[in-house]
């Protein structure tokens, strides 16, 4: 039986070896957060989040619960609410005891610990062409805005009830969203499509594609149509915890893009697509987000653990 944080572990460590940054880079920016931390006074000492000593994924942890918890059971979700973990304890009254409850999306300290991951967008866009001295100063703006937001926001509220309730509770966000961005763009460059059409047909072989139109949420053209020819592809919008800087666009039109592959994107980022004419295919966000759990949750399955989706995640076992 696999334990939580053995999955949050070897997730991890999934993320490192499938994300856009070389495990060499990741190991030596732990070395420099560790070395900082040494330098520190004690007062200092005491407010610093020593879970960046470590993880290098701030915002996938476990938000609630003892690591060493034995996971036979777990209920996963995209997103998951104060009623889905009462569910949870509900229906264990009911002989289904859940020993964790693992969402997607980030709370408590993952979710204050979004704008750590953003710069990951950075190391996309270089491989995408940008020069990463633009990369960077567009995006350090772009995390002035999500700190004021996040700063705002009521991080806690799910983390409180997951306490109360008892109720080891883990999120899996760029950790997960990683693993999408290697199989997405493994499975499509494997597949070469010349036109957006055929990329599209390319991506519905996916069952979590395949559901996701069943329930009108399929993936779409938002730039571009069937006959519209792919070039160079990016994969910038599957993983990098939110939406980047929109000044990346003209950016990435310089640098050769053609096609972008995202989960989702405000309107105001696909009318600067479109105006430096860079087609937009949008993938069904809890569809997407559904791959990168679902490669996560099988490993834990291969274990032992029995899967319980809700929150809008689509189960689909590779086991």
């Amino acid at each position: 039986m696999i334990t939580l944080g053995q999955l949050h572990a070897l997730s991890l460590e999934l993320a490192i070896d499938r994300g856009p940054v070389s495990r060499k880079e990741v190991e030596e920016d732990l070395k420099r957060i560790r070395k900082e931390y040494g330098k520190l006074d004690a007062k200092k000492k005491r407010y610093f989040d020593k879970e960046r000593l470590i993880n290098p994924i701030l915002d996938s942890r476990i938000e609630f619960g003892d690591p060493n918890t034995g996971l036979k059971r777990v209920l996963v979700g995209i997103d998951i609410m104060v009623g889905d973990l009462l569910m949870a304890k509900e229906l264990g009254r009911e002989g289904k005891k859940f020993d964790a409850v693992i969402a997607h999306h980030p709370e408590g300290k993952g979710l204050i610990s979004l704008e750590d991951v953003m710069p990951i967008q950075d190391d996309i866009a270089v491989l995408d062409g940008v020069p990463v001295n633009i990369a960077e100063k567009l995006m350090k703006a772009r995390l002035v805005e999500v700190n004021r937001w996040l700063h705002s926001y009521n991080d806690y509220r799910i983390v409180d009830a997951a306490r109360l309730l008892n109720m080891p509770f883990m999120c899996l966000h760029t950790i997960a969203d990683h693993n999408c961005y290697w199989f997405l763009k493994n499975f499509i460059t494997k597949k070469n499509p010349k036109y957006l059409g055929e990329l599209m047909d390319s991506v519905m072989e996916l069952p979590e594609y395949q559901e996701a139109a069943r329930r009108n949420n399929a993936p779409r053209l938002y730039v571009g149509d069937k006959k519209s020819r792919v070039g160079k592809l990016s994969f910038s919008g599957i993983t990098g915890g939110t939406t980047g800087p929109k000044e990346i666009y003209e950016k990435m039109a310089i640098a050769g893009v053609g096609t972008m592959i995202v989960m989702h994107i405000p309107d105001e980022h696909r009318k600067l697509a479109q105006k430096y004419h860079i087609n937009v295919v949008v993938l069904s966000h809890m569809a997407s987000d559904s791959i990168g759990v679902n490669l996560l949750m099988d490993e834990a399955e291969k274990k032992g653990t029995e899967i319980v989706a809700c929150g809008g995640f689509i189960r689909v076992s590779r086991v």
